[in-house]
């Protein structure tokens, strides 16, 4: 039983001549509604967090990633980031206009070079393009529900650090390529507990340098 369900239950007593709703404290019409309601729309063709294998959810390999984006003052200009799972590496780029089509491609200017099994998001409308991620970067694209940060929890920490370099007052349009590279190293090079005190760098390219010797 919930908030929501009394109150549809009162209203469906009102409707059919009951005076349950006199016995409400407030008796405006209109009321705050409680529980997940997804105002933004639904995105078409897109798999839910459900769907996502197992093995994602183990951390135990590279290349699954989670991404959202950070706005600035007013509005103007945003980060798109990127977290792989495993070893929290963080991957950040600009972009100045908040759309579907500028958020794919610096998703996949980033990633490109990466190895990449999956991704999963939020679901706002800047990741419409979540097909056309995922066919030029051959991954599967997941999304977490709505207002359910939590599912992409390693993403949501990496962007409570980025808010240390890049607070809500700040403008982003002043935010400059050599800024967002000092960010990334330093995020990238910090000690995390969760890793064993080792850095999400050094725990990123563990493999590629045991394959070198």
């Amino acid at each position: 039983m919930s908030h929501e369900w009394i109150y549809q239950y009162i209203w469906a007593d009102k409707r059919t001549g009951g005076d349950l709703y006199r016995h409400l404290r407030c008796q405006k019409k209109r009321r705050k509604r409680y529980g997940s309601y997804d105002r933004r729309g639904k995105l078409p063709n897109r798999v839910s967090i459900d769907e996502r294998p197992a093995v994602i959810n183990e951390r135990k390999r590279l290349g699954d990633w989670e991404a959202d984006t950070l706005i600035g003052r007013r509005r103007q200009h945003a980060l798109v980031t990127l977290t792989e799972r495993k070893s929290r590496l963080a991957l950040i780029g600009k972009v100045e206009q908040h759309t579907a089509q500028a958020v794919l491609e610096i998703i996949v200017t980033l990633l490109r070079q990466r190895k990449v099994d999956s991704l999963t998001s939020d679901n706002g409308k800047e990741f419409a393009q979540h097909e056309r991620i995922a066919e030029q970067l051959g991954l599967a694209y997941y999304f977490a529900h709505p207002n359910a940060a939590w599912e992409r929890g390693s993403n949501e920490n990496m962007n409570s650090l980025l808010r240390q370099y890049f607070p809500k007052t700040r403008d982003f349009t002043t935010i400059q390529d050599d800024e967002i590279e000092l960010v990334m190293h330093r995020i990238n090079s910090r000690l995390r507990k969760c890793l064993d005190f080792k850095t999400p760098f050094e725990v990123y390219t563990e493999p590629f340098v045991a394959l070198k010797t």
